[in-house]
């Protein structure tokens, strides 16, 4: 059998009401607080917290050209006239991005001779253009972005819409 002390006043009503109140309010200027928060970077430090590397998104690509002629396991360009007349024309506009993208057959002649690597010489291929079209003048060194696949012997450039940059 429980004894409950008889004396005991008990607490006032309103005292409940002020304590949710008190409570309400402080989720209400936490709610603005929170809202002030610019959303990328709220995710970027939940990305970090979990240890995600940032990428920075990939341009929007608006059109291509290809360097062609490439022998197998060279990376000297041979057909590359029209893709400098390309990118003289298409990168005029600075808020552009010039992806080169060096490809490599997939064979088995078609890999680096000092390595015997195919993305290596992808990578070779894709800056042998890049080197020609900077020795050129045709396109600013900091607008050019370099990756590496697998499809033909060639290097495909393709021009994306970074936006914001004036």
């Amino acid at each position: 059998m429980t004894v409950f002390d008889e004396d005991e006043p008990a607490r006032a009503p309103w005292l409940v009401t002020l304590a949710d109140l008190s409570l309400l309010l402080v989720g209400f200027f936490v709610f603005l607080q929170a809202s002030q928060v610019d959303p990328a970077k709220l995710a970027a430090g939940i990305r970090a917290g979990f240890g995600v590397r940032e990428t920075a998104p990939a341009a929007m690509p608006v059109d291509i050209a290809t360097a062609t002629g490439f022998a197998p396991g060279s990376a000297a360009p041979v057909d590359t006239g029209s893709a400098l007349e390309w990118a003289r024309g298409a990168a005029r506009d600075p808020r552009t991005l010039l992806r080169i993208t060096g490809e490599v057959d997939g064979s088995a002649a078609d890999v680096d001779p000092a390595t015997g690597s195919g993305p290596i010489l992808a990578a070779d291929r894709a800056r042998a253009v890049a080197a020609l079209l900077v020795a050129q003048r045709a396109v600013d060194p900091a607008r050019i972005a370099i990756s590496t696949g697998r499809g033909q012997r060639r290097a495909v450039l393709a021009l994306g819409f970074e936006g914001g940059r004036q």
